[in-house]
């Protein structure tokens, strides 16, 4: 099974940007969809966007469309999850996760598509 390592995380002023990783180990990354979800104090888990093994498709949550961007390097075996224009409401504890479930269509949205999950990395945005 894949291990997850994230990193990046951090204290920006709103309007500033952050770029997340997310390291794999133990198990080749290109064969899994990769996720980012985030979880804000009191509330639940939610989704931020994800790609495909490939690279090929993305799909992002609408609260962050157009300010996020998520690639991966399958050769360094990474993730990245670039973050612009931050607001307070981004706060939260941001997750990498795995799918393994590759041949299934389209991109995994629900945290219960994902098998694989890191530790988390705290962003804290302030006023």
């Amino acid at each position: 099974q894949v291990q997850l390592d994230e990193s990046g995380g951090g204290l920006v002023q709103a309007g500033g940007s952050l770029r997340l990783s997310c390291a794999a180990s133990g198990h080749t990354l290109s064969l899994y969809n990769m996720g980012w979800f985030r979880q804000a104090p009191g509330k639940e888990r939610e989704f931020v966007g994800a790609l495909r093994w490939s690279g090929g498709v993305t799909s992002y949550a609408d609260s962050v469309q157009g300010r996020f961007t998520i690639s991966r390097d399958n050769f360094k075996q990474t993730v990245y999850l670039e973050m612009n224009n931050l607001k307070p409401e981004d706060t939260a504890v941001y997750y990498c996760a795995a799918d393994r479930s590759v041949w299934r269509a389209g991109i995994g949205r629900s945290s219960d598509e994902y098998d694989y999950w890191g530790q988390g990395t705290q962003v804290t945005v302030s006023l």
